[in-house]
């Protein structure tokens, strides 16, 4: 009895100590958002953390009324104050100024002539996409200096085909024509750039759905890791079972693209599984990559039911990356659902506004979308952009394998941050000009405070820009004359500091038959979306004109470019109805 007794004695001894008072409350940010994970320091407890719960709430038994208290969270201001353990008590961190900016409108271009209009959040068949505003012609004396943003999102493309191959039409706010150039590489330069920076290639060559205009073509390569240098992973795989992802294009697609991602593990990387449907639960703790079968029998585990707390579950796959976190590693949370959020947080606004506390912790965020019917591109998409990552779709095995397996490196491996370009064009070279794609969304256009968005670029990528350039009158005048100035700045990973990299552009357009095959394939992918858009700007060419085009360009060894082929037909069978009629009445006659 007397080991009993004396535990009773140490119990009572600890409650004297601490437990006559219990200081509670909460922590919030400067706009009223709850804030979870906020280390607390309690100057009569020593140098023991407390930390704020997924909520933003906490309490702490104290011994005195009073006592000092140390609020820290990385992106704030530190808040140390005196604080009275009597009553429930709200406290306020003030965000810094780069924490803020996160949460002004983001723009993926800067245009100067955009008109809002009052379309609504396009929703079909349950599915939803965030209202675009196409790009159109800015007049170069008034506004000569653009910018876009740089980024690995692929997701439209392979949306796209799954419209086109269940002959259906595609939401006009699903065709995003800068991820449909992601898509595709278009090759590198010879040799690699001194010190690990971008190569930037251009062409200016004619426009084959306008005559009297050009197309400028920018083509970045982004640094290519070596297999040496590939950092530490930490991954947290965030995966939704709820019931909605109870179909074979859905959970089952993703388990099985998870255990093509393991193959690839090694030992010093690191996997947690966190699951949500019906609640928020951690599948499986860090674990060693080394642990193959143990990580695909928990993936196989796996079965969907329940509704979709998806806020709740990101909160959590984001504190366990922490816990895990890597010091100049790569930290991950990959998030694969159909977007179908039905519990807390679920609108764009809530989604942006949670996930841009996120963004300061270091820990990049990969979205990976699945399904039909009632998916949620906009919501993925928005999770993407904010919280400083990239956004691919999966529609079937070969896709997972792309994303997961072949281009892993691209899609994992951020070699630069909050990458964008600004280009300056000479007024007496170029009249006007349209950035084609890098359309903004119809709330971030409206809004005054609006700043361009830069994106995460990963290991190897090349990013293709086309401008469509209306030149002064006088061709022959203008020949080899400087017409432009680009500006690539970027973030490398893990550094405060921005990187710059100037290059240069001359007037010397050269006909399109003649230009590289690359630039004819970008032209040929740009005027697709440009036809599926229905887009005035190419008003008068069909899809057989492209099809003449993209026969130039296609490479008969390349496995996607021979599908794109296949999707231009499937498109004008969709789009060109009376091209059915019309064959369907030769065959009569």
């Amino acid at each position: 009895m007397k080991p009993l007794i004396w535990l009773l004695l140490c119990l009572l001894a600890c409650n004297a100590l601490w437990g006559q008072f219990y200081l509670r409350g909460e922590v919030r940010d400067n706009r009223g958002k709850l804030l979870g994970g906020v280390r607390i320091n309690i100057a009569s407890r020593g140098a023991n953390p407390f930390f704020t719960g997924a909520t933003g709430t906490f309490g702490i038994p104290l011994s005195a009324p009073a006592d000092t208290i140390r609020f820290t969270l990385e992106g704030y201001e530190t808040l140390k104050t005196v604080v009275d353990a009597r009553r429930y008590q709200v406290f306020v961190l003030k965000m810094l100024s780069s924490t803020a900016q996160q949460y002004t409108a983001k723009l993926s271009s800067v245009t100067t002539n955009l008109k809002t209009n009052n379309n609504a959040l396009f929703s079909s068949l349950g599915e939803s996409y965030t209202n675009l505003i196409e790009n159109g012609f800015v007049q170069a004396t008034n506004y000569p200096e653009t910018g876009f943003a740089l980024h690995i999102d692929k997701a439209s493309y392979s949306n796209i085909r799954r419209f086109l191959n269940n002959d259906m039409r595609i939401p006009k706010d699903a065709i995003r024509i800068e991820e449909m150039l992601n898509y595709f590489d278009f090759g590198r330069q010879n040799g690699v750039a001194a010190g690990g920076f971008f190569q930037c290639r251009t062409q200016l060559t004619t426009c084959p759905w306008n005559t009297v205009n050009s197309l400028f073509f920018i083509n970045f390569n982004a640094p290519k890791l070596g297999i040496d240098s590939i950092p530490a992973s930490n991954l947290v795989f965030l995966i939704d079972v709820s019931g909605s992802m109870d179909k074979p294009n859905r959970l089952p697609l993703l388990q099985s693209a998870f255990k093509l991602l393991i193959g690839n593990l090694r030992e010093k990387d690191t996997i947690s599984i966190v699951t949500y449907g019906g609640g928020v639960g951690i599948a499986l703790g860090a674990t060693s990559g080394k642990e193959k079968q143990r990580i695909r029998d928990i993936i196989d585990s796996l079965y969907a039911s329940g509704d979709t707390p998806g806020s709740g579950a990101i909160t959590t796959a984001y504190s366990l990356a922490r816990r895990s976190f890597i010091p100049n590693g790569n930290n991950r949370v990959i998030l694969a659902t159909d977007g179908d959020f039905n519990v807390g947080q679920s609108t764009e606004r809530e989604l942006e506004d949670m996930i841009a506390g996120f963004r300061q912790t270091g820990i990049y965020l990969t979205c990976l979308g699945v399904g039909m019917g009632n998916y949620k591109d906009s919501k993925l998409e928005t999770l993407a952009k904010k919280g400083n990552g990239n956004f691919a779709y999966i529609d079937n095995q070969s896709e997972a394998e792309k994303v997961l397996v072949t281009e892993l490196t691209q899609t994992l491996y951020a070699v630069a941050n909050n990458a964008f370009a600004r280009v300056n064009f000479d007024p007496s070279v170029v009249n006007k000009y349209r950035l084609i794609g890098f359309d903004n969304k119809k709330n971030a256009a409206a809004d005054s405070s609006g700043e361009l968005e830069g994106g995460e670029v990963g290991s190897g990528h090349t990013a293709m820009a086309v401008f469509e350039i209306e030149p002064k009158s006088g061709d022959a005048g203008l020949l080899n004359k400087h017409f432009a100035d680009i500006r690539l700045q970027y973030k490398l990973p893990g550094a405060d500091r921005n990187t710059q990299q100037l290059f240069t552009a001359d007037y010397h357009p050269v006909a399109i038959e003649k230009a590289d095959s690359s630039y004819r394939f970008a032209a040929s992918i740009a005027l697709f979306g440009s036809l599926l858009k229905q887009s005035p700007y190419v008003k008068g060419k069909r899809f057989e004109d492209l099809r003449a085009l993209a026969n130039t360009a296609v490479n008969p060894m390349s496995k996607g470019q021979l599908e794109f082929l296949m999707l231009i037909d499937k498109a004008a069978h969709i789009y060109q109805p009376e091209k059915r009629r019309v064959k369907k009445k030769k065959e009569e006659e």
